[in-house]
C-alpha cells in the first residue's frame, strides 16, 4: 500500500470520511491483491494492468468514489451519478446507507472485465 494514499485517507477533515474511504481501499485490495495504488492529481487511484481502475476522492460534502471499465457492470438505478458510459461514479454523503457488499460486487466484477481486456484509460497517456 502506498504511504500517500494512506497519508490521504489520513488527513481527511471528517472521520466519516476517512472511514468510506479506508473501507472501499480495502475493499479493492482484497479483490485486486496485485493493485497498484498512488496519488495522481490530488487523490488516490488504483490501478490494476497499468490501467485507471479505480478512483476516491473526498469532496466537499461526500466521498466520490469512481469506476473505470464500468460499462457492462449491473447495478441498481440511481447508484451511479448521471453520465460516463466507462467510467462511473458513486457519491456517498454522510448518513447514507451504504451497500458495501454491493460495492464489492461491483469493484470485484470491473477488476474481473478489465483482466478480460482492459479497457480503461492508461496511467500512461495522461
Amino acid at each position: 500500500m502506498d504511504q500517500g494514499v494512506a497519508d490521504y485517507i489520513k488527513n481527511i477533515d471528517q472521520p466519516w470520511k476517512a472511514e468510506i474511504c479506508t473501507r472501499l481501499r480495502q475493499m479493492i485490495h482484497q479483490s485486486i491483491p496485485d493493485v497498484a495504488e498512488r496519488i495522481q492529481y490530488g487523490k488516490p487511484h488504483f490501478l490494476h494492468h497499468g490501467a485507471y481502475a479505480f478512483v476516491l476522492a473526498a469532496a466537499k460534502g461526500w466521498v466520490s468514489f469512481t469506476i473505470f471499465n464500468a460499462a457492462t457492470l449491473d447495478a441498481p438505478e440511481g447508484l451511479f451519478e448521471p453520465g460516463g458510459a466507462d467510467r462511473k461514479t458513486v457519491k456517498i454523503h454522510q448518513g447514507q446507507p451504504i451497500d458495501y457488499e454491493l460495492l464489492a460486487k461491483l469493484i470485484h466484477d470491473a477488476s474481473r472485465s478489465q483482466a478480460d481486456g482492459p479497457a480503461g484509460v492508461t496511467s500512461e497517456g495522461r
